[in-house]
């Protein structure tokens, strides 16, 4: 590959892990920064991946990332927060890693956004993402930038969320059961980042990222709850009853489930804007559906690779 030194920042988290492992693959010398080193072991063990303790939104330590770097490639993310911390991870550690890699003479660059972003959009979230995607158009680096539905994979806090509900609820009630997503496959996305690396028509380019197939949230639960092997009945909740629902979860311990602001989010489909989708050919993957690799890992199967899917669906 032509870019071989490439920093990637949240490349600990759950679709960075696949990138990382990508990048690694292919030769690729990856530089991940973390606020703790040992939360990120699962990418130690890769021969060119290094990890390092750094605080990225400290200018900086940025500017001392990027320094030697071919290109950057930013997964940051977060789904719940007040809105000082979503402009604080989508927006501002945007800006100052655009500005780094200037600095640095770092040309290409790489950015995870989501469907629905929109400074205007109906959620923290779906604002801060847009706002962070208008910094980077008004860059001057070699920037693409995409916009996944709802990511699925054997880490994914999603599928995996209403499956463990499933197996101590007897009944899972929900907020915006009729909304639809179009799930995408994580090693799909993975893929998509790591073939525009080196692909000059990829550059300036916002690609959605989804999977074949449109479901409802209501649909989507059942799937996951009935993978794992606990039947229950979904009950949509009204507005207001969802919202109270959400309140609650935001007071208790922990990351929460469901957040007021995702309630708001949903107020829009995550779909591709064109159906049926189909995968930009220059990203040079295709639309992996979503029961044959979730129904594994639901099941406590947690195939890592194609290889190991078949062997899971062999029992071996």
């Amino acid at each position: 590959m032509r870019h071989r030194n490439i920093l990637v920042i949240g490349g600990a988290g759950f679709v960075g892990r696949y990138i990382v492992s990508e990048l690694a693959g292919r030769g690729c010398r990856v530089l991940v920064p973390a606020r703790r080193r040992d939360r990120a072991k699962h990418l130690i063990t890769l021969p060119t991946c290094d990890v390092v303790e750094a605080d990225v939104h400290d200018d900086a330590s940025l500017q001392a990332l990027a320094a030697g770097q071919d290109a950057a490639i930013n997964l940051a993310g977060i789904l719940h927060g007040s809105q000082a911390r979503f402009e604080q991870v989508h927006v501002t550690l945007t800006q100052r890693l655009l500005d780094a890699c200037a600095g640095a003479r770092v040309r290409r660059y790489l950015h995870m956004s989501a469907l629905g972003a929109d400074p205007s959009g109906p959620s923290m979230y779906q604002r801060s993402k847009g706002r962070a995607e208008q910094a980077v158009r008004d860059s001057k680096l070699a920037w693409t930038i995409f916009q996944p539905s709802v990511i699925f994979g054997a880490e994914d806090s999603f599928l995996n969320m209403f499956a463990r509900l499933a197996a101590i609820a007897p009944v899972l009630p929900i907020g915006g059961a009729e909304v639809k997503f179009q799930p995408v496959w994580v090693e799909d996305v993975a893929h998509a980042f790591v073939n525009s690396l080196d692909n000059e028509a990829t550059v300036g380019r916002t690609y959605e990222l989804c999977g074949p197939r449109v479901y409802t949230l209501r649909e989507l639960v059942q799937f996951a709850a009935e993978a794992a092997g606990h039947r229950r009945p979904v009950l949509a909740l009204p507005d207001g009853i969802a919202r109270l629902q959400a309140r609650l979860m935001e007071l208790a311990p922990g990351e929460p489930l469901l957040s007021r602001d995702n309630l708001d989010s949903m107020k829009r489909d995550s779909v591709a804007s064109r159906q049926p989708y189909a995968p930009a050919p220059e990203l040079g993957i295709s639309a992996t559906p979503m029961e044959p690799e979730a129904s594994l890992y639901l099941a406590g199967l947690h195939p890592r690779t194609r290889f190991g899917g078949f062997r899971a669906r062999a029992r071996r």
